[in-house]
């Protein structure tokens, strides 16, 4: 297990979110998985899912009992991320604020860095 400094801020809303995801999964032992995966309008897209293993060169990090894991790739673009839940008439879901992004798509769910 690889257990860093916490480079990634997660907002109460998104953790909310991520709990009730736990639960619809009937998990009480489960991860949130973040990921950088090649594709999307701006070249890199974000990955997120729920997962039950943790792999052992995962970054790990803890916020208020939610793991959140990510694999040592995905970490050099994902350091610094914050990660929020946003709700609106158009959109709701989770939103990734990236200062390793340099460009972004107008959806926010890919970029480039």
């Amino acid at each position: 297990m690889n257990t860093t400094e916490q480079t990634i801020e997660v907002t109460p809303k998104a953790l909310e979110k991520i709990r009730e995801a736990f639960a619809r999964e009937g998990l009480t032992d489960g991860r949130l998985r973040l990921g950088v995966v090649g594709g999307g309008c701006s070249g890199m897209s974000y990955s997120i899912r729920v997962d039950t293993r943790q792999r052992p060169n995962d970054h790990v990090f803890e916020f208020e009992g939610v793991r959140i894991v990510i694999d040592p790739k995905s970490m050099i673009y994902l350091n610094g991320l914050r990660l929020d839940y946003k709700e609106s008439l158009i959109y709701s879901g989770f939103s990734f604020e990236n200062p390793n992004a340099q460009r972004s798509c107008s959806c926010g769910t890919s970029f480039s860095a």
